[in-house]
Formats: structure tokens, sequence, C-alpha cells
């Protein structure tokens, strides 16, 4: 059984910075791109970030690029969501997900396996 189970999350001020992290389990890790998606109040989800399965090639959304890092740790079947400079509109409930295949693709149904998601909220 796929299992991705996450971590980290909560409540930041403006400025601040989180870490998120995923443990993948029940496949073979390494052989998966990754995403991280968002899902603001009263949205949409929107893919965040992506990854390749060896790390090669990693996609962001424009409202991050800059200051958040998408990662992986094949060894430790771990993704990861480093988040800097966060602000309000970040606010969000944050999945992991894994990739039909090596390469990520920008559409969220090609993400068949999702973490619980876990809570971010950006606020003064």
């Amino acid at each position: 059984e796929v299992q991705l189970v996450q971590s980290g999350g909560g409540l930041v001020q403006p400025g601040g910075s989180l870490r998120l992290s995923c443990v993948g389990s029940g496949f073979n890790f390494d052989d998966y791109a990754m995403g991280w998606f968002r899902r603001p109040p009263g949205k949409a989800s929107e893919l965040v970030a992506a990854i390749n399965s060896n790390a090669d090639n990693s996609y962001y959304t424009d409202a991050v690029k800059g200051r958040f890092t998408i990662t992986r740790d094949n060894d430790l079947n771990t993704l990861y969501l480093e988040m800097n400079d966060l602000r309000p509109e970040d606010t969000a409930l944050y999945s992991c997900a894994s990739g039909q295949g090596p390469l990520f693709s920008l559409a969220p149904h090609s993400y068949p396996n999702w973490g619980q998601g876990t809570q971010v909220t950006v606020t003064s």
C-alpha cells in the first residue's frame, strides 16, 4: 500500500520559514516524481512545486519562485518543501503527492497518491 506521511507546517508570522516533509512507503520512491500541492481557503488546489525522480529538474509556480525550494532524499524516501519569506497568501492546506513516473507533470491528475495534508497558516 502506498503511503505518504507528512510532517511540518503550523502557524508562522509573515517573513518566517517552515519546512514540510513527506515520507513515502509502499513503492519505489526513487522511481517517481513528486509534487507539493496547496489549497487555500475557499480556492482550488494548485501545484506549488514538483521534482523529477532523480532531482535533475524541478518546477515552481510563479508565486513561490525564489522563496520555496523542493528537494528529495531518495535514501530516506523523503520529500521536502523549504518555505521562506512566507506571506499571508501562502496560507493553505499543503499536500505531497507521488507522480506516475520519473518525470513530473503539471497536471494534477498525474499524481494518484496523496499525503494527509498539513495546514500552513501565515498571520501576524
